[in-house]
């Protein structure tokens, strides 16, 4: 895959320098507002294509807005939880202060419309400090420069979401693809541990959702020409 801007294709650690700079400033934005920071809006900006349909993309988008809001009214600012949805499968992120709310917010997170399923990855800690937060940030922005620069899977068919040094891989993608970025991900710098929350599809599958090359014309002689 190459990344091009009116210069010229980027270089690999442009390519990284772009993607953390972006990531540090949605991230940064976001946490300055709220508490409850909605997860796949900021990333939708980095995906130019997308292996779900667009009506499950804009459902996705839709789950995130309605659980972020009712996150709000029932939790308030007392929690820093992130919601992540892909294909209708819902990933929680973040900090809570006891259990009971950790069980509080998925079934809030449950009772949305059109959530399929929850995953529910909080950890009942006080909020992680700057530092912390900005090596995610860092995290997730050098993972998804690695996937960039493998030439043999689709970096966009992953969502990738970093807390505390844990990576999250959310998408619909081939067995062979899961294990493969798997291993690009477990050799990044500061990666503690790696959890998939994967849609695993066939290989046929995959030949469906991805664009062949069109095949050469064929040029045709006019009726009645030598040889």
């Amino acid at each position: 895959m190459t990344v091009k801007t009116m210069s010229g294709p980027l270089r690999p650690y442009q390519r990284l320098l772009l993607t953390v700079c972006t990531a540090a400033l949605v991230g940064g934005s976001l946490s300055a507002c709220f508490p409850l920071v909605l997860g796949g809006a900021a990333a939708g900006a980095l995906v130019a294509i997308d292996r779900r349909t667009s009506g499950a993309q804009l459902e996705d988008e839709g789950i995130e807005l309605r659980a972020m809001a009712r996150l709000r009214d029932n939790i308030g600012s007392r929690a820093r939880v992130s919601v992540t949805s892909y294909n209708r499968q819902v990933l929680l992120t973040g900090e809570v202060l006891n259990e009971q709310d950790r069980k509080l917010v998925e079934q809030v997170v449950s009772r949305v419309e059109n959530v399929a399923s929850v995953v529910n990855e909080l950890a009942i800690i006080n909020s992680p400090t700057l530092v912390q937060r900005s090596s995610d940030v860092l995290i997730t922005g050098q993972v998804k420069a690695l996937l960039i620069d493998s030439s043999d899977i689709y970096a966009n068919a992953f969502k990738v979401v970093t807390e505390r040094g844990t990576v999250y891989l959310m998408g619909r993608v081939t067995q062979r693809e899961a294990d493969r970025a798997t291993e690009i991900v477990r050799g990044a710098r500061g990666v503690q541990k790696v959890v998939r929350i994967l849609e695993i599809i066939s290989e046929d599958e995959l030949r469906g959702l991805v664009p062949q090359p069109a095949k050469p014309a064929t040029a045709t002689r006019p009726a009645g020409s030598g040889g």
